[in-house]
């Protein structure tokens, strides 16, 4: 009886040291949500290369007008924005369900980390733009953003750092295959966030 009630005690303890040490309310379902948009938007994406006579898959350099730069960062933004919402609105509902407060030393700590990797990765995509390498923006958002993925599991659920290894080795493959980026993006942003997000849907409901 002891030794059942140590064990208990144990893992009690153990869930506790979790809860304060990790932010383990993220949602499943916003990321099944957020892989949604990627994919909208990318085959949106595809269309207007298509009405603009830009053959994005021949893996050239091709140059963009100021009209379709300021049209695709509109939907790049929208796409942000879309995911960001409901990743919040989930988790949001998820810490309330559980009992567990969102916002806290953790949190900031998880959010500190998971974007020095992407803000770094966001001014690089800036560069990329700037000098009209078009091609590599799509690999490059893949492994910085997977770096932040890795980045960020010592304060939040391990399994998205398995994520982020995906998104790595997806955006360095993407690299010897530049006129397919926006496929290889649409995987990455889009079908492994969904297949992650049932995953873990399931696994933490």
């Amino acid at each position: 009886m002891d030794s059942k009630n140590y064990h208990e005690d144990l893992s009690h303890i153990r869930s506790m040291m979790e809860r304060s040490s990790r932010f383990i309310s993220l949602s499943g379902l916003s990321g099944v949500f957020a892989g949604l948009a990627a994919i909208i938007g990318a085959v949106y994406v595809y269309f207007v290369f298509q009405r603009e006579g830009i053959d994005y898959f021949d893996g050239e350099r091709n140059i963009y007008g100021p009209a379709l730069v300021k049209e695709l960062v509109i939907i790049g933004t929208l796409i942000l924005i879309t995911a960001v919402s409901c990743g919040y609105l989930f988790t949001a509902h998820k810490s309330k369900k559980k009992g567990l407060k969102m916002w806290d030393a953790t949190t900031k700590r998880l959010l500190i980390t998971f974007m020095v990797p992407l803000v770094t990765g966001g001014f690089v995509c800036i560069a990329l733009l700037y000098h009209h390498l078009f091609a590599l923006i799509a690999p490059a958002t893949l492994i910085f953003y997977g770096l932040a993925l890795v980045s960020a599991e010592r304060y939040t659920l391990t399994d998205i750092k398995y994520l982020g290894y995906c998104q790595i080795v997806l955006g360095l493959v993407s690299l010897f295959m530049l006129g397919w980026g926006l496929v290889a993006w649409a995987i990455g942003f889009g079908v492994l966030h969904i297949v992650y997000g049932l995953i873990m849907h399931k696994k933490y409901k």
